[in-house]
């Protein structure tokens, strides 16, 4: 283990793993665990079973923070985006028809945002407005929807200086980079930003390493995960699809970037622990290679 910490201490960028693949786990063992395995960072999943803020309270923050504190770890990121507490991965969303259901996705980033300030984290990620209905012909008014809520919640953002990462995704409202960027010119907030996900961009039949460049300006953390050849959006161990990271991080090092990128494999749940301990150490070996 201290061979591949030596290569990611080489390195600019640095690697955390999300608690969403820790469902069946506590929210401070999956700390501890991935800690252990040489992360040195951790995304906490804002929802059930880990820190949905409703119902994570000073004492479980406190207790997050001693964890993190006894193992050196920091929080890379809150994930925002899914919503079992309530419903489902993407509902309610920021474009649903019904007012109240929309309200409760707003009070809940800014839930996140308020956890976010007192956990530890610099940002929060948030879906990109939500799943568009087939029968939907203009697209124009569900971005309205989705800027009045993001333009509510920056106001509390920038009070709490926590940034709101907008993460596109396939077969949502924002799905790609030129709809992202055609989207955020809309935005007067700097604290509304981007959540780059490696292969939600490549699932779009985007290039990863060539969109870095492009969306630079707009970057503050990193998904990762790997993708089939087919590009179909199931998340895979990294060195499982046919995504070629080495230009990725190649991109994300000339563009300045240290902050953290974060490996998110929810459909490993099963098996977390071998998951992040096979992402973590064949990614170590493309940060080697790259250094």
């Amino acid at each position: 283990m201290e061979a591949l910490e030596e290569i990611f201490d080489s390195n600019t960028m640095k690697l955390a793993f999300s608690t969403n693949a820790f469902k069946k786990y506590s929210l401070e063992e999956s700390i501890r665990v991935i800690a252990e395995i040489g992360y040195k960072g951790v995304e906490i999943l804002a929802d059930v079973p880990h820190a949905y803020p409703p119902v994570f309270g000073k004492v479980q923050i406190q207790s997050v923070k001693d964890t993190t504190s006894k193992y050196k770890i920091q929080i890379s990121n809150i994930n925002a985006f899914t919503f079992y507490a309530i419903k489902d991965i993407y509902h309610p969303s920021w474009i649903e028809n019904d007012d109240a259901l929309r309200e409760l996705r707003i009070q809940h980033t800014i839930n996140c945002i308020v956890l976010a300030r007192n956990i530890g984290s610099n940002n929060i990620s948030t879906e990109p407005g939500g799943p568009v209905s087939r029968d939907v012909l203009d697209v124009s008014q569900l971005k309205k929807l989705f800027i009045n809520g993001l333009t509510r919640a920056a106001e509390i953002a920038e009070k709490e200086n926590i940034k709101i990462l907008i993460e596109p995704e396939p077969n949502l409202l924002l799905e790609n980079s030129g709809q992202f960027l055609d989207f955020i010119k809309n935005i007067d907030s700097t604290y509304i930003r981007l959540n780059f996900d490696i292969g939600h961009f490549y699932c779009v039949r985007e290039e990863p390493a060539k969109v870095v460049y492009e969306l630079a300006d707009y970057i503050e953390h990193f998904h990762l995960a790997d993708i089939d050849i087919d590009r179909v959006h199931n998340h895979l161990i990294p060195g499982l699809g046919s995504i070629d990271f080495k230009p990725v991080f190649k991109a994300i090092n000339e563009i300045g970037y240290k902050e953290f990128v974060t490996v998110e494999l929810y459909p490993y749940q099963d098996n977390p622990v071998y998951a992040a301990t096979a992402a973590y150490e064949y990614l170590n070996g493309i940060l080697n290679q790259i250094a």
